[in-house]
């Protein structure tokens, strides 16, 4: 098959996959007014929007981050703009102690747990902002603090806090939302180590759903699955690049990816895409054609 041919195919695929992805949306607003939800990495960008939008459907939010002045100012914020309730923990999900401290005091504060919106980010080895405007390729001599450290803040500590609120979410029929990523689909060269944490969500928490239905648990588990978001660390990446603006300019907006991720987690749905065409159609495409789409990222602009 032609390069032609291959344009042309994975155009259709993705306007099929949009169209196919939306067509069907049966969110109920209502159904989050006074639901307890724990959202992590609230401090910025798509978790504070997060709490943002839970609270405008007058949920009652407890939110996670490192900086106490940030959650402060998100919480004011949260409650001003309709949150029922709004209560802080500041501290390291990378600890234990702060995974068993948040879950704690979801328990304290609402006496039960709907939704656990994973979606903290980072690590405490070195600036995060600088590690990501690197573009290095895995090689014989990596960074191996920073691996180790980004996999326990990343994944083990994900884990942990759904294992802590699996007795809660078991007792209200609640969600768990997962914050991934493309890569935790497609392996994007660079990435690798990124990748390592989003394929790892994946496989864990896929093989969680398939145990609590197994087991006749009806407790949901959404991953979310998101390409380019125009957050503010994207734009900290891309304001110096040749070219940055233009790539922050068909970035996805953030408040969108936020209301189509709750719409997700809400309705129980296994998996969302957003933005649906490039992502869905990427994740796609790799599971019919790996081999293709190996090729197609060796060409791509990082």
């Amino acid at each position: 098959m032609g390069r032609l041919a291959w344009i042309s195919l994975v155009v259709v695929l993705a306007a099929v996959g949009t169209g196919v992805y939306w067509s069907y949306d049966d969110f109920d607003p209502e159904s989050l007014r006074g639901a307890t939800v724990v959202i992590t990495g609230c401090s910025t960008g798509i978790g504070e929007e997060m709490a943002y939008q839970y609270a405008r459907l007058g949920a009652k939010i407890l939110i996670t981050a490192r900086r106490e002045n940030r959650l402060k100012e998100v919480v004011a914020k949260a409650v001003s703009l309709g949150a029922q309730e709004a209560h802080y923990v500041a501290g390291d999900m990378g600890k234990a102690e702060d995974c068993e401290r948040t879950i704690q005091t979801a328990k304290e504060k609402f006496g039960r747990l709907d939704y656990l919106v994973l979606n903290h980010d980072g690590s405490s080895v070195k600036n995060l902002h600088e590690k990501f405007g690197k573009e290095e390729s895995w090689d014989d001599d990596p960074d191996m603090d920073f691996f180790v450290d980004y996999l326990k803040i990343n994944l083990v500590s994900y884990v942990r806090l759904a294992s802590l609120a699996l007795p809660l979410l078991k007792e209200s029929s609640g969600h768990v939302v997962v914050m991934s990523g493309i890569h935790g689909k497609v392996p994007f060269p660079t990435l690798a180590w990124g990748a390592a944490v989003k394929f790892g969500l994946d496989g864990f928490f896929s093989s969680l759903r398939v145990e609590l239905i197994k087991a006749g648990q009806d407790v949901s588990v959404t991953l979310a699955l998101v390409g380019f978001i125009r957050t503010p660390m994207a734009e900290k990446m891309y304001e110096n690049k040749e070219g940055g603006q233009a790539m922050l300019d068909m970035a996805a907006p953030m408040d969108q990816t936020v209301q189509a991720i709750i719409h997700a987690g809400a309705t129980r749905a296994r998996e969302v895409y957003y933005p649906a065409g490039m992502v869905w159609t990427f994740a796609k495409l790799r599971a019919f054609a790996p081999g293709l789409v190996d090729i197609l990222l060796t060409k791509m602009e990082m």
